[in-house]
């Protein structure tokens, strides 16, 4: 399949992908119309090094594939990436993982396994903040365990290096029901923010699954899909949802006034969205409803903190929320425990039954 695909701020043409390498890199030749194809070495797509190969590929030149020498860490990095342990994580790690391994093959890949110490990954990592070191830090680990569980070495190198102390970030302002009338209030149904915003108040879907939900997803009056980020299901009702849900009195509206496609949210080319793109497109969505501090992800927390207000219990939570644990739940719904110690009820108000309006 012919691709464009992006390295850094540049597109890179005529690339068509072929499977992927035991690295889990996607494998790709270099194929304009009419041509015989040159095949890209095993490298990242994002790295300067794949860039570099893209050109000489340009170029007519065929380079010879990169020829991974046993006992280096290159070789114990491409061997964690190619393993059970690697692809059974969820696709976001993956992809981070594929990344910081990279940057290790990037600077030290010549380097031999065996002469690895903890003092070398503490000095890898000294040239990050605390949070960019501490997410090096736990593939550094995952590497060392392995190997030594294969027998590449005989010593953990990243077992006594120690996670840095970080700054605990305040994470997503939970939306309260005055945000909601407000961003409602701003944007009319027939808009895709309106759109967007109605999903994710009735799915509680994070913005990764949200780009993804079309009508196949609605099926004998429920939304159902699966988390990207934990593998769980998670289902939504449509029709007939208990008082406790505060369903979305107006998520119908915003999908018949939507243009028909595969998924309910696309551009104005008509394409789906990306979860990158739209992440920063709604926010900015967010922004002019002078709603400056909120995100997508705020609407989940909101949601879960009003089911855990209006008495839905955990199963509950976790069923529409798609969590994994009870702490996860109870994480979530953590500003609704706080009005109940405040307030001694365990519904402050009869919730539901606020009024909700365009």
């Amino acid at each position: 399949m012919r691709r464009r695909v992006r390295n850094g701020a540049i597109k890179l043409k005529h690339l068509n992908a072929s499977g992927k390498w035991p690295s889990g890199n996607p494998r790709y030749y270099y194929r304009p119309k009419g041509q015989q194809g040159i095949p890209i070495p095993d490298l990242d797509p994002q790295s300067v090094a794949f860039k570099e190969a893209y050109i000489a590929a340009t170029k007519g030149e065929i380079q010879r594939l990169h020829t991974v020498v046993s006992g280096t860490i290159e070789a114990g990095v491409r061997a964690y990436l190619s393993s059970d342990l690697h692809i059974a994580k969820a696709s976001s790690t993956r992809t981070l993982e594929r990344r910081f391994g990279q940057e290790i093959v990037d600077k030290f890949g010549r380097g031999t396994l065996a002469t690895i110490r903890s003092k070398h990954i503490r000095i890898a990592l000294s040239e990050f903040d605390a949070h960019p070191a501490n997410n090096r830090l736990r593939l550094w680990r995952a590497m060392g365990k392995f190997w030594v569980d294969r027998g590449l070495i005989e010593a953990d190198p990243a077992r006594d290096v120690r996670s840095r102390p970080a700054p605990k970030a305040t994470g997503a302002i939970a939306w309260t029901r005055a945000d909601f009338q407000s961003f409602r209030s701003f944007w009319s149904i027939g808009t895709q923010e309106r759109l967007a915003f109605e999903l994710m108040y009735q799915t509680c879907a994070a913005i990764v699954d949200l780009v993804k939900l079309g009508p196949s997803n609605c099926q004998n009056g429920w939304i159902t899909y699966q988390r990207q980020k934990t593998g769980t299901t998670s289902v939504s009702p449509v029709m007939d949802a208990p008082a406790w849900f505060e369903a979305s009195q107006h998520l119908a509206a915003a999908i018949e006034a939507a243009p028909k496609h595969l998924t309910y949210l696309t551009t104005t080319n008509g394409a789906s969205r990306s979860h990158k793109a739209a992440a920063s497109w709604f926010s900015q969505a967010c922004t002019k409803a002078n709603l400056p501090d909120h995100s997508s992800h705020g609407i989940r927390k909101g949601r879960a903190a009003m089911f855990k207000e209006n008495g839905a219990n955990v199963e509950k939570r976790m069923a529409i929320l798609g969590h994994e644990t009870e702490a996860e739940a109870r994480g979530y719904s953590k500003s609704a425990d706080l009005m109940e110690t405040v307030t001694g009820t365990k519904v402050p108000t009869p919730l539901y039954q606020v009024g909700q309006s365009d």
